[in-house]
């Protein structure tokens, strides 16, 4: 029988005498394709370190490729064959792609002087390793993400990996490029090499996964096969809490009209875009990435100036200059990428609150209130159960999904009349998800006018009440959500050709 290229028995770890694993173990087979799955905080980073060598575990053993490793270091790690890709890819964005390959097996091996036709056949062989085409003179800071991590892959693979563990590798990936990724992984599989996946997202962990162990709390809840669990059984065994799955069904028919698209566009960027969204209404808009889907909320937003169209607030024309004037006017805009465009992340919790509606706390005399800004802090805290003890704790501090809280807190402190929301899950565990999700649902029934915005569909599906399709800058299909199949809208985001308006449109 051929020894498991990893297992784990019985870790634990603590910090400072805080349990972040107890007991946990795993087990993956060569070539096998493992799922690690558990919410934020669940211990899997923790773990992650420690059969890389980064960490050494408080008790329990780790074994690789049939060997306990006793004094395991990342270097031990790597040669046994674990390679690790972080979610940050630890690629050299200032080197090129020939550097970032080439680099780390020149200084391993002592090399005094670089020869760079040896440096450049290294490089090619790694990334024909998974056949793919990249510009090895590029600097690796001007690739796309997903281009970023197929280098990180071929490096990995430059040594004789055996396991390859991907932490969260599809979080800001879209969904071709995600199933490019899942191909990799399957090339990986018939070549012998494991794959340990961390992920929580469960659409993908269902399609890849061979094999799921999840944690919670540090401690492993459950080893099993992917038929052995369903969608709201694996949430359950992650987060602990039962949910119930339901769909959106948005506002009544003759709800007022609160915003107004019409014949909208931007050279380059899309073209002739109308829409309407009614109050409590949560509108979807999905497509792939360069669809136009980001630069429509942007332009929605003041961000970006149109060339031609109208938006209609309310029934009154608008005219945005700048951000400014759209937040004035009752638009409220949740970024794609809240850690750079949404937070300041050494602020603390509440300044990133309030930062929008500052100078509702100034008075006639320059003065600020800091009574009141404090309460309204609390308050936005408290109705949207952030997790935090004190307010005035960095933004840094919390997880994905309460600092999402928080970009929504920045906006729903404005008041506003709509609300865009651009990938508002992403990066954030399944619970976080739910409650996100649920939030949104009530800001819809309390009359606030909502667009999600998501390359997720199944999210779209179950909180939108009506979906748009852009591809290619342009609407290719309009549906109620009742009444369209997730292969309908992957048929129309996927084709490049843009389609007529199906009889399921409305």
């Amino acid at each position: 029988m051929t020894a498991p290229v990893l297992a784990v028995r019985g870790i634990s770890k603590a910090f400072a005498g805080v349990h972040a694993l107890s007991d946990v173990s795993l087990e993956i087979a060569p070539g096998e394709i493992h799922c690690l799955a558990g919410e934020n905080g669940s211990g899997k980073s923790t773990l992650i370190k420690v059969i890389s060598g980064v960490h050494a575990p408080d008790s329990g053993t780790v074994e690789m490729n049939g060997e306990e490793q006793s004094r395991l270091t990342p270097v031990v790690a790597i040669e046994n064959g674990v390679q690790v890709i972080y979610q940050d890819f630890s690629v050299f964005p200032n080197l090129t792609v020939l550097e970032n390959l080439a680099l780390p097996s020149e200084i391993s091996e002592g090399r005094k002087v670089i020869n760079w036709r040896r440096m450049r056949a290294k490089a090619e062989a790694a990334i024909a390793k998974i056949n793919v085409d990249i510009d090895l003179d590029a600097k690796v800071g001007s690739l796309s993400v997903a281009q970023k991590q197929l280098v990180a892959i071929s490096r990995a693979l430059m040594t004789e990996a055996k396991l390859i563990i991907m932490d969260e590798p599809t979080t800001a990936l879209t969904k071709r490029e995600v199933d490019a990724l899942f191909r990799i992984i399957l090339d990986l599989k018939a070549r012998g090499i494991a794959t340990l996946f961390v992920s929580h997202k469960l659409d993908e962990v269902f399609e890849i996964s061979e094999k799921f162990t999840i944690i919670r709390n540090g401690r492993t809840v459950i080893t099993c096969l992917p038929e052995e669990l369903d969608r709201r059984s694996f949430s359950q065994y992650m987060t602990g809490r039962d949910f119930e799955e339901s769909t959106f069904s948005g506002p009544q028919a003759n709800a007022p009209v609160a915003l107004e698209v019409d014949a909208l566009s931007i050279d380059g960027a899309f073209a002739d875009v109308s829409l309407t969204l009614r109050s409590g209404e949560i509108l979807g808009i999905t497509g792939l990435l360069g669809s136009g889907r980001t630069e429509l909320a942007l332009a929605l937003f003041g961000a970006l100036g149109v060339d031609s169209g109208e938006i209609r607030l309310d029934g009154r024309a608008q005219r945005f200059r700048n951000v400014r004037d759209a937040i004035r006017a009752g638009i409220g805009y949740v970024p794609e990428d809240r850690l750079t465009e949404g937070l300041a992340l050494e602020r603390s919790i509440g300044a990133n609150i309030t930062i929008s509606e500052i100078d509702r706390f100034v008075s006639r005399l320059g003065l600020l209130d800091r009574r009141a800004l404090r309460a309204e802090q609390r308050a936005w805290v408290d109705e949207l159960r952030i997790a935090t003890p004190d307010p005035d704790n960095a933004a840094s501090t919390l997880s994905g999904g309460n600092q999402q809280r928080i970009v929504l807190a920045k906006w729903l402190a404005t008041k506003p009349r709509v609300l865009i929301l651009n990938g508002p899950t992403v990066g954030v565990d399944i619970g976080s998800k739910h409650d996100i999700h649920e939030i949104l649902r009530r800001l819809a029934g309390e009359g606030l006018a909502v667009i999600i915005i998501s390359d997720d569909i199944p999210e779209v599906l179950e909180n939108c009440n009506r979906v748009l399709v852009m591809n290619g800058g342009r609407i290719s299909g309009r549906f109620e959500t009742a009444d369209v199949a997730e292969s309908d809208i992957t048929a129309l985001m996927s084709d490049d050709t843009i389609h007529a308006i199906n009889e399921k449109e409305v």
